[in-house]
């Protein structure tokens, strides 16, 4: 096991700058969670991506903004700027549940306390160093920024807010992941620009003045309806949003500009999907993998789950219309060289507490490594937010030879007992058929390895509902297609005397979904001896397909009026039917059935 100095880590505070006997910094990185130099967590990437760069950087993790603000001026001003992160979570959705109810902890602060960062932590930090050095420039970033970086609606507030960028008066903002154009940005102040000269570049957006706009507009560039516009029509935030996640998921995408009252937010277009070897070098900075020493004795259970975890790649295809995977990573898969992964797997190993197994191989979806489309030039013309729905794409290649090439060489690392598969897999591509057979044979052999050698007895999957409509909604395959896989679970399991179990995720409240389609999934999913226990209320969170729906009332695609329960008392008439085996629901559920006259799902439940 390495020995590390409290040098290893950057540093968080002036005793630690003048350890490294620097006088100055030339940028300081605030973040809404604990310091863990671990390529899992957004502000140790940045600042290792910026030291690679020869800068001086410090972190300054969760800083006090309810006192006389010494956190945010310790360390003085930067030489170039200030960089703000709200941490790996958007803020609201870290310190709400479903019910607006505020949580009692937070997997990203030390020991799980809640309460350590301000609700919009990004906007609060910004205004402060704002205040506080008003010449110094502010780059925001992280999922927060980017999920807000239009006009969007708050579920908190119930209302549509503007640009992230008017309310925290940033000079810029990156949104998605941002080694590629912070790398810019960094060359571009090194040959003496300022922010404001910096405005051209890819993955960035910034605010201008209205009647700057004639100066800088381009051919190809797409207006949004006005946040104005939207505040009083909500059909054209529905439009406006299918604009934005076109363009975000597109390889040639244009560039956006929405007005709002006298100021312009201007959207550049994101940069290509890194390269294996981009992302290998992101990977591959010396992190200790370790949060700072400041934090020693506390547990931070963020960290905790992601402790002896590898990612493989960044980026999700699946488009589903409730998560914010691809408004911030994008669809297109950039995948980490077998080597890479291997000597991070190695890196574990070597830990002192590992006892020999990895609690996952995966990324935002577990079985997308190495996946893209076979003829780039069709994607490039492809407006499609999903690849794999409402069917796959045929252009898509499913070849899911190179994750078991990798399973099996972590395996046989010395020290490796077992490596699990943590993260969802997409078992409708498991399932699907392609024309070529080494396909199909690949997804076959995938398919049993990963039940007879990665599952720790449970295998979480996330079929979200049983009715097609429903579904179809959500951009997720038919239920049918959970039977098939559960089938051929059930069946690898009996050939090998293993008793796993599938454990299924499921989702109420969905726009599209009423109590009736809830009541049916009480029916469809008690003859498979499921007691549910993975289940959520939808949440809105900024930026999704089901969040416009749930606002506006539209389908941003179809533009067709689509139902959505709002109320307390609706979205509880749905989930109750979770818990139909539960004592304490039943009377209520045998009422609710009784007003709907199904009296067929009453039979069947009890």
């Amino acid at each position: 096991m390495k020995e590390y100095r409290l040098t290893d880590w950057q540093p968080t505070t002036k005793k630690e700058v003048e350890l490294r006997g620097w006088d100055e910094l030339d940028v300081i990185l605030f973040s809404g969670d604990a310091y863990i130099d671990h390529p899992a967590f957004g502000a140790a990437v940045i600042g290792r991506m910026l030291e690679a760069e020869g800068l001086r950087v410090a972190i300054v993790p969760q800083p006090n903004w309810r006192d006389d603000l010494r956190d945010f001026k310790k360390l003085g001003k930067p030489r170039m700027f200030f960089g703000v992160t709200a941490g790996a979570m958007d803020s609201m959705i870290n310190h709400y549940t479903a019910n607006k109810r505020l949580r009692s902890d937070d997997a990203y602060t030390p020991d799980g306390r809640a309460g350590m960062r301000p609700d919009r932590t990004s906007i609060t930090y910004t205004n402060i160093l704002k205040e506080l050095f008003p010449d110094v420039p502010v780059l925001l970033g992280g999922i927060e920024a980017s999920l807000r970086r239009v006009t969007h609606y708050d579920y908190w507030d119930d209302k549509l807010h503007k640009s992230i960028l008017i309310d925290s008066k940033a000079d810029l903002l990156v949104y998605g992941m941002g080694e590629k154009p912070l790398k810019a940005i960094v060359v571009g102040l090194k040959e003496g620009k300022s922010f404001q000269e910096l405005r051209d570049i890819p993955q960035t957006a910034y605010e201008t003045n209205k009647e700057d706009l004639k100066n800088i507009e381009q051919g190809n560039d797409i207006s949004l309806h006005s946040h104005q516009e939207c505040l009083t029509d909500k059909l054209k935030q529905a439009k406006n949003f299918k604009i934005v996640e076109e363009q975000s998921n597109m390889m040639d995408a244009s560039r956006i500009i929405q007005i709002q009252d006298d100021k312009a937010i201007v959207i550049n277009p994101p940069y290509p999907p890194m390269t294996e070897q981009e992302i290998d070098t992101s990977f591959d900075l010396p992190y200790t993998r370790l949060p700072h020493p400041k934090y020693k004795g506390k547990t931070i259970p963020a960290f905790e789950m992601i402790k002896f975890s590898v990612n493989m790649h960044r980026g999700c295809f699946g488009g589903c219309a409730f998560c914010t995977i691809s408004a911030h990573q994008g669809k297109f898969i950039a995948s980490r060289s077998k080597e890479s992964i291997l000597k991070e797997v190695k890196e574990i190993t070597e830990m002192p507490d590992f006892k020999g197994y990895l609690s996952d191989l995966g990324g935002p979806s577990a079985n997308m490594y190495k996946m893209k489309g076979k003829d780039e030039n069709v994607c490039r013309k492809c407006r499609r937010p999903s690849c794999i729905h409402p069917k796959i794409c045929k252009n898509l290649n499913i070849d899911h030879s190179h994750l078991l090439d990798i399973y099996k060489a972590v395996d046989s690392l010395p020290k490796m007992k077992k490596s699990f598969i943590g993260s969802g897999i997409r078992y409708d591509m498991l399932l699907h058929r392609n024309e070529d057979e080494r396909l199909n044979k690949a997804s076959d052999e995938y398919t049993k390895d990963l039940i007879l050698n990665h599952v720790s007895g449970r295998l979480k999957v996330a079929p979200e509902h049983t009715s097609d409509k429903v579904l179809s909604y959500m951009r997720k395959p038919s239920f049918q297609q959970f039977h098939s896989f559960k089938k051929i679970f059930d069946k690898i399991n009996n050939e090998n005397g293993m008793k796993q179990q599938l454990i299924p995720y499921f989702i109420s409240s969905h726009p599209g979904c009423t109590e009736m389609e809830m009541a049916e999934l009480a029916a469809d999913t008690k003859p498979l001896g499921f007691k549910l226990e993975q289940v959520q209320d939808f949440t809105p969170s900024p930026m999704t397909v089901a969040t416009e729906i749930y606002y506006t009332g539209y389908h941003p695609y179809t533009l067709e009026k689509v139902y959505t329960a709002k109320t307390k008392e609706q979205k509880l008439a749905q989930r109750q039917y979770f818990f139909w085996y539960d004592k304490a629901y039943r009377n209520q559920i045998i009422k609710s059935l009784k007003r709907l006259k199904r009296d067929d799902i009453l039979k069947k439940l009890f």
